[in-house]
């Protein structure tokens, strides 16, 4: 078990950035999952000279309780369902149906405004790596991943500061390379390891990802 705190998370994308090194130079583009990730992969992004750019998955809430994830849907529409809590919570597809539905709305949304209506880079051949500021179901990063591996890149490595053991251990099950600063338990939150964990705004992801557009 690994426990540490960081300071914000520009220090959590620095000490990551460390870890990341030996892909400097290589052709490889660091990808953030907004909002959070995004000031943790400029970090990455800028010590890797590398472009920077989001893909912005969107959590499937249960019913009742939308902050309890049973699965997380990609801007491309891959899906991904913790399919034992789909059961035991005797989710119906009806619900499943609209909930995708409302969030691929969201997700569009995001990726717009975030992004403009500039398409995606191509990954094909490429080292793809996905930054979130933490993972704690890691719902949302599967998703993410799922729908870049459909573009075969050549290499996919996600890089994350925290997560508990049994998501980090499941998505690197996952990919290539799974970059983890630490895995502590007991796991409650993301924002328990981050001294200042204050919300990042949509205009600092803009402003982020202004000065880090894809060439």
């Amino acid at each position: 078990m690994t426990t540490m705190m960081f300071r914000d998370r520009q220090e959590a994308g620095r000490m990551l950035a460390e870890r990341l090194k030996h892909y400097k130079g290589s052709s490889c583009m660091v990808i953030a999952l907004p909002r959070g990730g995004v000031p943790v992969a400029a970090e990455i992004a800028r010590e890797l000279e590398s472009d920077l750019d989001i893909v912005a998955p969107r959590k499937i809430g249960a019913p009742d309780n939308p902050e309890l994830a049973i699965g997380a849907v990609a801007h491309d529409g891959t899906l991904v369902l913790n399919d034992e809590l789909v059961e035991m919570l005797d989710v119906g597809s009806d619900y499943i149906y609209e909930a995708v539905r409302r969030e691929r709305g969201e997700v569009e949304r995001r990726m717009e405004r975030y992004r403009g209506r500039r398409p995606l880079p191509s990954f094909e051949e490429k080292t793809v790596i996905i930054v979130d500021d933490g993972l704690a179901t890691g719902y949302t990063m599967l998703a993410a991943l799922r729908a870049i591996k459909k573009d075969a890149p050549a290499r996919i490595v996600i890089a994350v500061p925290v997560a508990p053991p049994d998501t980090a251990q499941r998505l690197s099950r996952e990919v290539d390379e799974a970059v983890i600063l630490a895995t502590p338990e007991p796991f409650y939150a993301v924002g328990q390891f981050y001294w200042n964990f204050d919300p990042v705004t949509d205009d600092e992801v803009q402003n982020l990802l202004k000065w880090n557009r894809p060439r």
